[in-house]
Protein backbone atom coordinates (compact mmCIF):
# COMPACT_ATOMS: atom_id res chain seq x y z
CA UNK A 1 0.00 0.00 0.00
CA UNK A 2 1.21 3.65 -1.09
CA UNK A 3 1.80 5.80 2.12
CA UNK A 4 0.21 8.99 1.64
CA UNK A 5 0.25 11.81 4.00
CA UNK A 6 -1.04 15.60 4.66
CA UNK A 7 2.67 17.05 3.66
CA UNK A 8 2.71 21.13 3.57
CA UNK A 9 1.64 23.81 1.30
CA UNK A 10 4.85 24.56 -0.23
CA UNK A 11 5.76 24.30 -3.59
CA UNK A 12 2.83 24.28 -5.66
CA UNK A 13 2.25 21.62 -7.88
CA UNK A 14 4.27 18.35 -8.20
CA UNK A 15 7.89 18.54 -6.76
CA UNK A 16 10.29 15.25 -6.38
CA UNK A 17 11.57 14.87 -3.17
CA UNK A 18 13.44 12.10 -0.69
CA UNK A 19 10.87 9.23 -1.48
CA UNK A 20 8.25 10.32 -3.02
CA UNK A 21 6.46 13.55 -4.76
CA UNK A 22 5.10 16.76 -2.78
CA UNK A 23 1.96 17.76 -4.07
CA UNK A 24 -0.08 20.65 -3.62
CA UNK A 25 -2.46 22.92 -5.61
CA UNK A 26 -4.75 25.96 -4.70
CA UNK A 27 -9.07 25.86 -4.82
CA UNK A 28 -10.51 28.20 -2.28
CA UNK A 29 -14.12 26.40 -3.29
CA UNK A 30 -13.23 22.45 -3.89
CA UNK A 31 -14.36 19.85 -1.91
CA UNK A 32 -11.30 17.39 -2.51
CA UNK A 33 -8.83 17.58 -4.68
CA UNK A 34 -7.52 13.95 -6.25
CA UNK A 35 -4.21 13.23 -7.82
CA UNK A 36 -4.50 11.03 -11.15
CA UNK A 37 -1.62 8.71 -11.71
CA UNK A 38 -1.58 6.82 -15.58
CA UNK A 39 0.99 4.20 -16.69
CA UNK A 40 4.05 5.25 -19.17
CA UNK A 41 2.30 5.39 -22.08
CA UNK A 42 -0.23 8.38 -20.51
CA UNK A 43 -3.25 6.28 -21.47
CA UNK A 44 -4.80 4.04 -18.82
CA UNK A 45 -5.46 5.18 -15.29
CA UNK A 46 -3.52 3.23 -12.36
CA UNK A 47 -4.30 5.29 -9.28
CA UNK A 48 -6.54 8.11 -7.50
CA UNK A 49 -5.16 9.13 -4.56
CA UNK A 50 -7.03 12.18 -2.32
CA UNK A 51 -4.98 14.74 -1.36
CA UNK A 52 -5.46 14.62 2.58
CA UNK A 53 -4.01 18.20 3.65
CA UNK A 54 -5.69 21.53 3.18
CA UNK A 55 -3.90 24.80 4.41
CA UNK A 56 -5.90 27.65 3.76
CA UNK A 57 -6.91 27.67 0.28
CA UNK A 58 -3.94 24.76 -0.45
CA UNK A 59 -4.40 21.15 -0.94
CA UNK A 60 -1.47 19.41 -0.62
CA UNK A 61 0.09 15.66 0.14
CA UNK A 62 2.90 13.56 -0.11
CA UNK A 63 2.56 10.65 -1.89
CA UNK A 64 5.32 8.25 -1.60
CA UNK A 65 7.37 6.19 -4.34
CA UNK A 66 6.12 8.13 -7.46
CA UNK A 67 9.36 8.55 -9.46
CA UNK A 68 10.44 11.85 -12.32
CA UNK A 69 8.96 10.80 -15.44
CA UNK A 70 5.28 9.63 -13.96
CA UNK A 71 2.41 10.66 -15.48
CA UNK A 72 -0.36 12.77 -13.82
CA UNK A 73 -3.50 14.83 -14.07
CA UNK A 74 -6.22 15.97 -11.50
CA UNK A 75 -10.11 15.88 -10.58
CA UNK A 76 -11.39 18.57 -8.72
CA UNK A 77 -14.63 17.79 -6.76
CA UNK A 78 -16.73 21.12 -5.78
CA UNK A 79 -20.33 22.71 -6.21
CA UNK A 80 -21.45 22.82 -9.96
CA UNK A 81 -23.59 26.31 -9.64
CA UNK A 82 -22.08 28.53 -12.99
CA UNK A 83 -24.21 31.67 -12.02
CA UNK A 84 -22.10 31.29 -8.74
CA UNK A 85 -19.10 31.26 -10.35
CA UNK A 86 -18.50 27.53 -10.01
CA UNK A 87 -17.56 25.04 -12.68
CA UNK A 88 -16.26 22.16 -10.69
CA UNK A 89 -16.06 18.49 -12.16
CA UNK A 90 -14.71 15.45 -11.45
CA UNK A 91 -15.29 13.84 -15.62
CA UNK A 92 -12.77 16.36 -16.43
CA UNK A 93 -9.23 15.77 -16.17
CA UNK A 94 -7.25 18.82 -15.66
CA UNK A 95 -3.94 19.61 -16.12
CA UNK A 96 -1.07 20.97 -13.87
CA UNK A 97 -0.89 24.77 -14.03
CA UNK A 98 2.35 23.93 -12.25
CA UNK A 99 3.43 21.26 -14.48
CA UNK A 100 6.47 22.07 -16.23
CA UNK A 101 6.60 18.93 -19.33
CA UNK A 102 3.59 17.22 -20.97
CA UNK A 103 3.59 14.06 -22.62
CA UNK A 104 1.84 15.58 -25.92
CA UNK A 105 0.36 18.58 -27.11
CA UNK A 106 -3.18 19.49 -26.62
CA UNK A 107 -5.96 18.34 -29.13
CA UNK A 108 -9.15 19.13 -29.69
CA UNK A 109 -12.10 16.84 -28.75
CA UNK A 110 -15.64 17.55 -28.13
CA UNK A 111 -15.59 15.88 -24.65
CA UNK A 112 -13.53 18.99 -23.24
CA UNK A 113 -15.88 21.34 -24.00
CA UNK A 114 -18.34 20.92 -21.05
CA UNK A 115 -18.86 24.18 -19.74
CA UNK A 116 -22.81 25.67 -20.02
CA UNK A 117 -24.03 29.25 -19.80
CA UNK A 118 -26.53 28.66 -17.61
CA UNK A 119 -27.28 26.04 -14.59
CA UNK A 120 -27.38 22.94 -17.16
CA UNK A 121 -26.18 19.41 -15.93
CA UNK A 122 -22.13 19.05 -16.29
CA UNK A 123 -20.96 17.28 -19.00
CA UNK A 124 -20.20 13.41 -17.35
CA UNK A 125 -17.76 12.43 -20.21
CA UNK A 126 -14.70 11.11 -18.87
CA UNK A 127 -11.62 13.52 -20.97
CA UNK A 128 -8.80 11.65 -20.00
CA UNK A 129 -8.46 9.66 -22.96
CA UNK A 130 -7.71 13.54 -25.15
CA UNK A 131 -6.33 15.55 -22.44
CA UNK A 132 -2.33 15.96 -22.43
CA UNK A 133 -0.82 14.13 -18.97
CA UNK A 134 1.56 16.40 -16.86
CA UNK A 135 5.11 14.48 -16.39
CA UNK A 136 6.73 14.55 -12.59
CA UNK A 137 9.99 16.41 -13.23
CA UNK A 138 13.01 17.20 -11.09
CA UNK A 139 13.83 21.40 -11.03
CA UNK A 140 16.77 21.69 -13.48
CA UNK A 141 19.96 23.60 -12.56
CA UNK A 142 19.29 27.34 -12.42
CA UNK A 143 20.79 29.00 -15.90
CA UNK A 144 23.64 31.30 -14.54
CA UNK A 145 25.73 31.86 -17.58
CA UNK A 146 26.51 34.88 -19.25
CA UNK A 147 24.41 37.47 -20.96
CA UNK A 148 24.33 39.96 -23.64
CA UNK A 149 24.40 43.44 -22.24
CA UNK A 150 23.01 45.14 -25.53
CA UNK A 151 22.22 48.91 -24.28
CA UNK A 152 18.74 50.13 -24.69
CA UNK A 153 19.70 52.49 -27.82
CA UNK A 154 21.10 49.58 -29.60
CA UNK A 155 18.31 46.90 -29.06
CA UNK A 156 17.02 45.85 -32.46
CA UNK A 157 14.17 43.32 -31.37
CA UNK A 158 13.42 40.93 -34.53
CA UNK A 159 10.01 39.01 -33.40
CA UNK A 160 10.07 35.10 -35.09
CA UNK A 161 7.65 31.87 -34.57
CA UNK A 162 10.39 29.39 -33.56
CA UNK A 163 8.56 26.71 -36.24
CA UNK A 164 7.82 29.20 -39.02
CA UNK A 165 11.40 30.11 -38.80
CA UNK A 166 13.03 27.00 -39.01
CA UNK A 167 10.63 24.56 -40.98
CA UNK A 168 11.31 25.48 -44.70
CA UNK A 169 15.47 26.35 -43.92
CA UNK A 170 17.16 24.94 -46.41
CA UNK A 171 20.94 24.63 -44.69
CA UNK A 172 18.78 23.22 -40.96
CA UNK A 173 18.77 19.34 -41.14
CA UNK A 174 14.86 18.02 -41.65
CA UNK A 175 14.67 16.55 -38.61
CA UNK A 176 15.70 19.88 -36.64
CA UNK A 177 12.69 21.71 -38.03
CA UNK A 178 10.39 23.40 -36.57
CA UNK A 179 11.69 23.26 -32.87
CA UNK A 180 14.38 24.80 -30.51
CA UNK A 181 16.88 23.04 -31.83
CA UNK A 182 16.70 23.94 -35.09
CA UNK A 183 16.75 27.26 -33.82
CA UNK A 184 19.76 26.62 -32.32
CA UNK A 185 21.50 25.04 -35.81
CA UNK A 186 24.67 27.57 -37.00
CA UNK A 187 22.41 28.54 -40.08
CA UNK A 188 19.77 29.87 -38.35
CA UNK A 189 21.68 32.00 -35.97
CA UNK A 190 24.03 33.26 -39.04
CA UNK A 191 20.82 34.13 -40.85
CA UNK A 192 19.91 36.47 -38.03
CA UNK A 193 23.52 37.97 -37.66
CA UNK A 194 23.48 39.13 -41.28
CA UNK A 195 20.34 40.65 -40.49
CA UNK A 196 21.54 43.17 -37.54
CA UNK A 197 19.26 42.48 -35.18
CA UNK A 198 20.18 42.18 -31.07
CA UNK A 199 17.28 40.61 -29.98
CA UNK A 200 15.32 37.83 -30.79
CA UNK A 201 11.63 37.70 -29.35
CA UNK A 202 10.03 34.61 -29.57
CA UNK A 203 6.13 34.34 -30.52
CA UNK A 204 4.70 32.35 -27.34
CA UNK A 205 6.15 28.69 -26.78
CA UNK A 206 3.83 27.38 -23.43
CA UNK A 207 1.99 24.16 -24.11
CA UNK A 208 -1.53 25.75 -25.91
CA UNK A 209 -4.99 24.31 -27.20
CA UNK A 210 -6.97 25.38 -30.63
CA UNK A 211 -9.83 27.96 -29.77
CA UNK A 212 -12.92 25.29 -30.32
CA UNK A 213 -14.21 26.73 -33.91
CA UNK A 214 -11.18 25.69 -35.55
CA UNK A 215 -10.51 22.37 -35.67
CA UNK A 216 -13.67 21.95 -37.75
CA UNK A 217 -12.41 24.26 -40.25
CA UNK A 218 -9.43 21.99 -40.67
CA UNK A 219 -7.90 25.39 -38.41
CA UNK A 220 -5.43 25.57 -35.83
CA UNK A 221 -3.96 28.07 -34.10
CA UNK A 222 -0.54 28.11 -35.14
CA UNK A 223 0.88 31.15 -33.44
CA UNK A 224 0.39 30.14 -29.63
CA UNK A 225 -2.01 32.90 -28.34
CA UNK A 226 -4.48 30.39 -26.55
CA UNK A 227 -1.99 28.89 -23.42
CA UNK A 228 -2.95 26.17 -21.12
CA UNK A 229 0.00 25.21 -19.46
CA UNK A 230 1.98 28.69 -18.75
CA UNK A 231 4.86 26.67 -17.43
CA UNK A 232 5.84 24.15 -20.06
CA UNK A 233 6.69 24.23 -23.24
CA UNK A 234 4.68 23.29 -26.09
CA UNK A 235 5.65 19.90 -27.11
CA UNK A 236 5.95 20.45 -30.74
CA UNK A 237 8.17 22.94 -30.48
CA UNK A 238 10.62 21.65 -28.10
CA UNK A 239 10.64 17.44 -28.35
CA UNK A 240 13.28 17.81 -26.01
CA UNK A 241 11.84 19.75 -23.39
CA UNK A 242 13.30 22.35 -21.44
CA UNK A 243 16.77 21.36 -21.71
CA UNK A 244 16.07 21.90 -25.80
CA UNK A 245 15.07 25.32 -25.13
CA UNK A 246 17.80 26.00 -22.80
CA UNK A 247 20.73 25.02 -25.36
CA UNK A 248 19.07 27.61 -27.98
CA UNK A 249 19.37 30.31 -25.65
CA UNK A 250 22.58 29.23 -25.05
CA UNK A 251 23.80 29.19 -28.22
CA UNK A 252 21.74 32.09 -28.93
CA UNK A 253 23.67 33.96 -26.37
CA UNK A 254 26.65 32.49 -27.05
CA UNK A 255 26.29 34.35 -30.73
CA UNK A 256 25.32 37.74 -28.85
CA UNK A 257 21.66 37.33 -28.91
CA UNK A 258 19.49 39.05 -26.53
CA UNK A 259 16.58 35.82 -26.52
CA UNK A 260 12.50 37.33 -25.18
CA UNK A 261 9.58 35.38 -24.76
CA UNK A 262 5.81 36.60 -26.07
CA UNK A 263 4.12 35.97 -22.78
CA UNK A 264 -0.01 35.30 -22.91
CA UNK A 265 -0.98 36.67 -19.08
CA UNK A 266 -3.97 38.09 -20.09
CA UNK A 267 -6.27 34.96 -20.80
CA UNK A 268 -6.00 31.11 -21.02
CA UNK A 269 -6.97 28.62 -23.75
CA UNK A 270 -10.11 27.48 -21.76
CA UNK A 271 -12.30 30.49 -23.64
CA UNK A 272 -15.65 31.59 -22.79
CA UNK A 273 -18.57 29.81 -20.74
CA UNK A 274 -18.83 27.20 -23.47
CA UNK A 275 -14.58 26.37 -23.87
CA UNK A 276 -12.93 23.59 -22.52
CA UNK A 277 -12.52 22.41 -18.70
CA UNK A 278 -8.68 20.68 -19.00
CA UNK A 279 -6.86 23.54 -16.44
CA UNK A 280 -8.05 26.45 -14.06
CA UNK A 281 -11.63 26.15 -14.83
CA UNK A 282 -11.90 23.32 -13.02
CA UNK A 283 -9.32 23.80 -10.31
CA UNK A 284 -10.84 26.95 -9.59
CA UNK A 285 -12.99 28.93 -12.10
CA UNK A 286 -14.41 31.98 -9.54
CA UNK A 287 -10.77 32.60 -7.94
CA UNK A 288 -8.69 32.17 -11.12
CA UNK A 289 -10.90 34.43 -13.58
CA UNK A 290 -12.40 37.69 -13.73
CA UNK A 291 -16.35 36.90 -14.02
CA UNK A 292 -18.62 39.41 -14.51
CA UNK A 293 -19.96 41.67 -12.03
CA UNK A 294 -23.76 40.35 -11.36
CA UNK A 295 -23.42 37.74 -13.79
CA UNK A 296 -20.94 35.06 -12.74
CA UNK A 297 -21.54 32.43 -15.11
CA UNK A 298 -20.27 35.00 -17.71
CA UNK A 299 -16.49 36.14 -17.90
CA UNK A 300 -14.42 39.16 -17.97
CA UNK A 301 -13.58 39.21 -22.02
CA UNK A 302 -10.87 42.49 -21.91
CA UNK A 303 -8.95 40.40 -23.86
CA UNK A 304 -11.74 39.58 -26.49
CA UNK A 305 -10.58 35.53 -26.14
CA UNK A 306 -13.28 34.61 -24.02
CA UNK A 307 -11.74 35.21 -20.58
CA UNK A 308 -9.58 37.28 -18.37
CA UNK A 309 -7.01 36.12 -15.60
CA UNK A 310 -7.83 37.84 -12.14
CA UNK A 311 -4.16 39.08 -11.55
CA UNK A 312 -5.34 41.10 -8.65
CA UNK A 313 -5.97 38.27 -7.03
CA UNK A 314 -2.88 36.40 -5.14
CA UNK A 315 -3.49 32.63 -6.46
CA UNK A 316 -3.54 33.82 -10.32
CA UNK A 317 -0.34 36.39 -9.72
CA UNK A 318 1.42 33.50 -8.22
CA UNK A 319 0.74 31.81 -11.07
CA UNK A 320 1.87 34.21 -13.54
CA UNK A 321 5.39 34.96 -11.05
CA UNK A 322 6.36 31.25 -10.66
CA UNK A 323 5.63 31.08 -14.70
CA UNK A 324 8.09 34.43 -15.74
CA UNK A 325 10.74 33.26 -13.42
CA UNK A 326 10.24 29.05 -14.35
CA UNK A 327 11.54 30.45 -18.27
CA UNK A 328 14.23 32.73 -16.13
CA UNK A 329 15.68 30.05 -14.18
CA UNK A 330 15.41 27.15 -16.59
CA UNK A 331 15.75 28.78 -19.74
CA UNK A 332 18.10 31.87 -18.89
CA UNK A 333 15.38 34.01 -21.55
CA UNK A 334 16.48 37.74 -20.84
CA UNK A 335 13.04 39.13 -20.65
CA UNK A 336 9.56 39.05 -21.92
CA UNK A 337 7.37 40.66 -24.12
CA UNK A 338 3.69 41.16 -22.76
CA UNK A 339 0.65 40.37 -24.57
CA UNK A 340 -2.05 42.90 -24.24
CA UNK A 341 -0.34 43.94 -21.33
CA UNK A 342 -3.41 46.68 -20.67
CA UNK A 343 -5.38 43.86 -19.18
CA UNK A 344 -2.29 42.66 -17.08
CA UNK A 345 -2.79 46.22 -15.22
CA UNK A 346 -6.74 46.52 -15.00
CA UNK A 347 -8.51 47.06 -11.75
CA UNK A 348 -11.91 47.57 -10.24
CA UNK A 349 -11.52 51.11 -11.09
CA UNK A 350 -9.74 50.69 -14.51
CA UNK A 351 -5.88 50.75 -15.83
CA UNK A 352 -3.73 51.38 -12.51
CA UNK A 353 0.46 51.59 -13.92
CA UNK A 354 0.61 50.65 -9.96
CA UNK A 355 -1.42 47.14 -10.28
CA UNK A 356 -0.69 44.32 -8.27
CA UNK A 357 1.12 42.50 -11.30
CA UNK A 358 3.45 45.29 -12.30
CA UNK A 359 4.14 46.40 -9.27
CA UNK A 360 4.61 42.49 -8.37
CA UNK A 361 7.44 42.80 -11.19
CA UNK A 362 9.29 45.84 -10.62
CA UNK A 363 10.21 44.69 -6.97
CA UNK A 364 10.96 41.19 -8.08
CA UNK A 365 14.74 40.51 -7.86
CA UNK A 366 14.81 37.62 -10.27
CA UNK A 367 12.77 39.75 -12.83
CA UNK A 368 13.38 43.60 -12.06
CA UNK A 369 16.23 43.54 -14.12
CA UNK A 370 15.48 41.82 -17.12
CA UNK A 371 13.71 43.42 -20.08
CA UNK A 372 10.00 43.70 -20.18
CA UNK A 373 8.31 44.96 -23.35
CA UNK A 374 3.95 46.26 -22.79
CA UNK A 375 1.92 45.79 -25.99
CA UNK A 376 0.14 48.87 -24.12
CA UNK A 377 -3.63 48.13 -25.33
CA UNK A 378 -6.49 45.64 -25.07
CA UNK A 379 -10.59 45.67 -26.38
CA UNK A 380 -11.39 46.72 -22.76
CA UNK A 381 -12.53 49.83 -21.32
CA UNK A 382 -9.91 52.97 -21.62
CA UNK A 383 -7.63 49.86 -23.64
CA UNK A 384 -5.21 51.98 -25.59
CA UNK A 385 -2.75 52.85 -22.85
CA UNK A 386 0.53 53.88 -24.87
CA UNK A 387 2.61 55.90 -22.69
CA UNK A 388 1.03 55.47 -19.25
CA UNK A 389 3.11 52.04 -18.50
CA UNK A 390 5.39 52.76 -15.06
CA UNK A 391 9.14 53.86 -15.26
CA UNK A 392 11.08 50.79 -16.10
CA UNK A 393 8.68 49.22 -18.61
CA UNK A 394 9.15 49.66 -22.62
CA UNK A 395 6.10 49.92 -24.80
CA UNK A 396 5.58 49.39 -28.13
CA UNK A 397 4.55 52.21 -29.93
CA UNK A 398 1.83 52.07 -32.44
CA UNK A 399 1.97 55.61 -33.68
CA UNK A 400 5.45 55.02 -34.84
CA UNK A 401 4.47 52.14 -36.94
CA UNK A 402 1.76 53.61 -38.00
CA UNK A 403 3.77 56.68 -39.09
CA UNK A 404 6.39 55.17 -40.81
CA UNK A 405 3.53 52.80 -42.35
CA UNK A 406 2.12 55.94 -44.26
CA UNK A 407 4.75 57.29 -44.41
CA UNK A 408 6.60 54.64 -46.78
CA UNK A 409 3.17 54.10 -48.84
CA UNK A 410 3.38 57.76 -49.79
CA UNK A 411 1.00 59.74 -47.25
CA UNK A 412 1.64 63.60 -47.31
CA UNK A 413 2.52 65.65 -44.88
CA UNK A 414 4.34 63.41 -42.65
CA UNK A 415 7.85 65.54 -42.16
CA UNK A 416 6.84 66.67 -38.95
CA UNK A 417 5.41 63.75 -37.24
CA UNK A 418 7.56 61.52 -38.62
CA UNK A 419 10.63 63.36 -36.91
CA UNK A 420 8.70 63.38 -33.66
CA UNK A 421 8.54 59.49 -33.92
CA UNK A 422 11.88 58.91 -34.64
CA UNK A 423 13.01 61.46 -31.36
CA UNK A 424 10.97 59.13 -29.21
CA UNK A 425 7.28 60.36 -29.50
CA UNK A 426 7.46 62.78 -26.71
CA UNK A 427 4.46 63.87 -27.36
CA UNK A 428 3.01 60.40 -26.01
CA UNK A 429 5.96 59.16 -23.36
CA UNK A 430 5.65 63.43 -21.64
CA UNK A 431 8.73 64.47 -19.77
CA UNK A 432 10.46 62.11 -17.40
CA UNK A 433 10.48 59.57 -19.65
CA UNK A 434 13.70 59.42 -22.06
CA UNK A 435 12.86 57.23 -25.04
CA UNK A 436 14.50 53.61 -24.42
CA UNK A 437 14.76 53.14 -28.16
CA UNK A 438 13.70 49.90 -28.77
CA UNK A 439 13.34 49.26 -32.29
CA UNK A 440 11.14 46.37 -34.08
CA UNK A 441 11.24 44.91 -37.48
CA UNK A 442 7.75 44.04 -36.98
Amino acid sequence: MRRVAPGRPEPLGVTPVPGGVHVAWPSAHATAIVLCLFDETGERETERIVLPGRTGDVHHAFVEGLLTGQRYGLRVHGPWVPKEGHRFNAAKLLVDPWATALDRPFAWHESLAGGTTDDAAPDERDTAPFVPKAIVSMPGDRITGPRPRIAPGRRIVYELHVRGFTKTHPEIPEPLRGTFAGLAHPAAIAHLKRLGVTTVELMPVAAAIDERHLPPLGLTNYWGYNPVALLAPEPRLAPGGMAEIAACVRALHEAGLEVLLDVVLNHTGEGDELGPTVCLRGLDNATFHRLREGELAAYGNDAGCGNTLALERPMPLRLALDALRHWVRAAGVDGFRYDLATTLARGPAGFDPDASFLSAVRQDPELRELVHIAEPWDIGPGGHRLGAFPAGWAEWNDRYRDTVRRFWRGDGSLAGELATRFAGSADVFGPGRRPLRIRSTS
